[in-house]
């Protein structure tokens, strides 16, 4: 199995670490509001693909910038990188907060994506299927909500939580806050989606407890030529739980 390289750029002063493997047309993962369950799911891809998984600012190994207080911050923020290596286009691939980055970088600079993968993506303002609260739910109790079947989750659990391990979630969570807190839902994001006109495909647990399933409607009415699959017996988290579900956005790459 191909292995990824680390290597850091400095984007706009800000530190951003960048993992890529394979060669090929090149395909990039926004991950969620957390680093902790990593992207080992996506090592396949680089098999027939350059794979690239940046962390995004504030979140695991990429520095910090206060002043990138919402999304369109980040989507800025990715253009730079990507102008910075050379990617004039590739396949976007988000999961939770990463794809409502993904979709909204698509939305906005839909000449630089050749397809678009999201994973239960956030961001969709739906009164009848809404989203859970998560900067309400004590940190304890989030990795429960992720997946139907809690093993899934285990072997990302320090048996014992040491403070750089707590450390690094409170910064996640704090990132998450500034970005979403005061905004957690943008009817303007809504408004512009209908911009994305490449092939969309859109992935969700049916046992979803932090996005309601229900909102893979929503989005079908927004991108009414999505390819909505979902997955019986999964969580949020469901690209972990369904290896279908990777073998799913895997034909959808290719």
């Amino acid at each position: 199995m191909i292995r990824f390289e680390r290597e850091t750029f400095v984007i706009n002063g800000v530190k951003t670490v960048v993992f890529t493997a394979g060669h090929g047309e090149p395909v990039v993962f926004f991950h969620g509001a957390s680093t902790l369950e990593g992207f080992e799911f996506c090592q396949s891809w680089s098999e027939r693909h350059r794979v690239i998984v940046p962390h995004h600012p504030g979140f695991g190994e990429s520095g910090d910038d206060p002043n990138l207080t919402e999304m369109h911050d980040y989507v800025m923020h990715y253009l730079e990188l990507f102008d910075t290596l050379r990617l004039d286009r590739f396949t976007l691939v988000g999961l939770s907060l990463g794809g409502y980055l993904a979709a909204k970088f698509a939305s906005e600079h839909g000449h630089r994506v050749k397809k678009l993968a999201l994973i239960a993506p956030s961001g969709m303002i739906d009164p009848q299927h809404p989203m859970i609260d998560m900067l309400a739910v004590p940190g304890e109790q989030v990795p429960g909500l992720l997946v139907s079947n809690f093993e899934v989750m285990k072997k990302f659990l320090p048996e014992k939580p040491d403070l750089d391990f707590m450390a690094e979630r409170y910064r996640e969570a704090t990132t998450v806050a500034r970005l979403l807190w005061e905004h957690p839902g943008d009817p303007k994001f809504m408004r512009y989606l209908h911009r994305i006109r490449v092939p969309t495909m859109i992935i969700w647990g049916d046992e979803d407890k932090v996005i309601p399933v229900g909102q893979a409607e929503t989005w079908r009415k927004f991108i009414p030529n999505a390819d909505i699959k979902i997955f019986k017996g999964a969580g949020h988290l469901v690209h972990l739980e369904k290896p279908e579900a990777v073998e799913a956005m895997s034909n959808f790459i290719i």
